[in-house]
């Protein structure tokens, strides 16, 4: 093996293990599963045992806790954190975040503003031409 190849090779060998290495261990690993099985079933319980008041709080909840669960994974599974690649996976995330964001409220208020231009009345607010 020439000097050149077996520096190469240690140096792909430092990436994958190295200090930010992408390997979680058994206790991340089992302490993700058992929040990501919480968050999964105080929604269950919130739904099949309608415990809150309106369907509406029922639904706020539910997201809240979808949004928390999608956290947990990305720490616990995806290893994401502001030390892993030299902090571009999480400025990665952060755009993502960004452009859905930009694109969701955008979509709706083009949604709403064609609801309320473009619609045809309903058959009752309809007036009759003389």
């Amino acid at each position: 093996m020439s000097a050149a190849s077996h520096d190469a090779h240690h140096a792909h060998d430092d990436h994958e293990h190295g200090e930010g290495g992408a390997h979680g261990t058994l206790k991340d690993y089992v302490i993700g599963f058992v929040l990501a099985v919480i968050l999964t079933a105080i929604p269950f319980w919130l739904v099949m045992a309608d415990v809150l008041p309106s369907h509406q709080m029922t639904a706020v909840a539910v997201m809240g806790l979808a949004a928390i669960q999608v956290i947990v994974h990305m720490i616990y599974f995806l290893h994401m954190n502001s030390r892993s690649e030299g902090g571009w996976t999480m400025l990665a995330l952060v755009f993502t975040l960004i452009i859905v964001v930009i694109t969701l409220a955008g979509s709706m208020w083009v949604m709403h503003n064609l609801d309320t231009h473009m619609m045809a009345p309903a058959p009752h607010e309809m007036r009759e031409v003389p």
